[in-house]
């Protein structure tokens, strides 16, 4: 993979992933949550259509929530910067919310409960970074993973 910068670190789709993330987009659709997982649903910033997306949901001991990119710039991600309302489905159940990006220095505890949590699932995302990282491995990948605190 070529050397990217944070702000341009993206990690598309290969291999079987276009199929799984078909049917794990399906899952939320249906009603069934797999760990926290919903679908993701945010309005274009070019189109103002509904995009969506399963996403992990991130529910920390003290009742805050996040949602972490592992891939990197998704277009959810760039969509949620411009226009920070969108809705987490579950079946026919949608909830709301309002998104504040995390500042760099403020993801380390979000990230490392993300991967004590998911690392199983998106570890081949984080570059070798495992829930074990330092404080300063965290600090130097944080800038290539948003993430936003949901109110």
């Amino acid at each position: 993979m070529d050397k990217q910068t944070a702000a341009t670190r993206y990690i598309g789709p290969s291999g079987l992933d276009p199929i799984m993330n078909r049917i794990f987009n399906m899952l939320p659709k249906l009603g069934i949550s797999v760990l926290g997982s919903r679908l993701l649903a945010v309005r274009g910033r070019t189109s103002g259509e509904w995009r969506t997306t399963m996403v992990n949901v991130l529910k920390t001991e003290d009742g805050a929530r996040y949602l972490v990119a592992p891939r990197g710039q998704t277009q959810w991600v760039r969509n949620l910067r411009v226009t920070p309302a969108g809705e987490l489905r579950l079946g026919r159940k949608v909830e709301t919310f309002t998104a504040t990006e995390l500042a760099d220095e403020d993801k380390l505890p979000v990230l490392r409960e993300y991967l004590n949590k998911w690392g199983w699932e998106v570890g081949r995302f984080f570059e070798g970074v495992t829930k074990d990282a330092s404080d300063a491995e965290l600090a130097d990948i944080a800038p290539g993973f948003p993430v936003f605190r949901l109110a």
